[in-house]
């Protein structure tokens, strides 16, 4: 059994920071093997993890795309079209020593991602059967699940900063994932970056009004500005970290057991 979790919310409230530390968590718990899914068009969760990518699903599709056009296509001679996409597919896992990573990476130039959403619903099936748990950093929205590109979900971990218009974004999420009946096992709301760990009683009364249930609240944190600046992970954050202590308290009320 795999036990998928999904992290959702609107841009810029540390989504991928939070996904982070997530996958570091489960490592160090030894729940591995784990895989970690950049499902953002614009990928970043491999800096905070700390991984080099060099190939995503969207570049392959990128390279398969000149390939069809191109008189000295890089496409062995006599070799199917199809495995050679099967094979550059393969290369776009990358193997870590705690977790392993596929970023579905963005197209060129404008255009629909359906393909490559489609590529990644692919890849994700076939490789999750393979692994104890699937982590899946979402673009804001729910798009990626809304269009059913993850088999299933286990745990909904959605994520806000202290604004009202962060809680209600989250709440329009939590809304979606009732009405496609996903039926998770458990969703719960992580408030970020709250000045000194305090949320206003006004973004507190929203969340009531949303039904959401609150997990915890994050306080805004100097460290994770200090890392990011200087191209550190930021998933490797000190573990006497005011902000990674409470994150991973958080975690301990969770239920990841398979």
């Amino acid at each position: 059994m795999t036990h998928t979790i999904a992290l959702a919310g609107k841009g810029g409230v540390g989504k991928t920071t939070v996904t982070g530390i997530l996958i570091n968590y489960l490592a160090a718990k030894k729940k591995g093997p784990i895989l970690a899914v950049d499902a953002d068009a614009n990928s970043n969760l491999n800096e905070v993890l700390g991984m080099e990518v060099e190939t995503t699903l969207g570049s392959i599709r990128e390279e398969m795309a000149r390939a069809a056009l191109d008189p000295n296509s890089p496409i062995p001679p006599g070799m199917p079209k199809q495995d050679y996409a099967e094979m550059k597919f393969a290369e776009a896992l990358i193997e870590g020593d705690d977790f392993d990573l596929l970023v579905m990476g963005r197209t060129q130039g404008e255009g629909c991602y359906c393909y490559v959403n489609g590529l990644l619903s692919t890849q994700v099936s076939r490789y999750s059967g393979n692994y104890r748990y699937v982590v899946v950093d979402n673009e804001a929205g729910m798009e990626h699940i809304s269009r059913g590109i993850l088999p299933r979900v286990d745990t909904v971990i959605l994520v806000s900063d202290s604004s009202r218009r962060g809680i209600q974004a989250c709440a329009r999420i939590f809304e979606l994932v009732k009405e496609l009946k996903l039926n998770p096992k458990q969703i719960k709301l992580l408030v970020n970056r709250a000045p000194g760990g305090v949320i206003s009683e006004g973004v507190m009364e929203e969340i009531r009004k949303s039904g959401m249930d609150l997990l915890a609240v994050l306080p805004q944190d100097e460290d994770i500005y200090e890392f990011d600046g200087e191209g550190r992970p930021t998933s490797q954050l000190p573990e006497d970290n005011a902000f990674r202590k409470a994150l991973c308290a958080a975690l301990d009320k969770l239920d990841f057991d398979l």
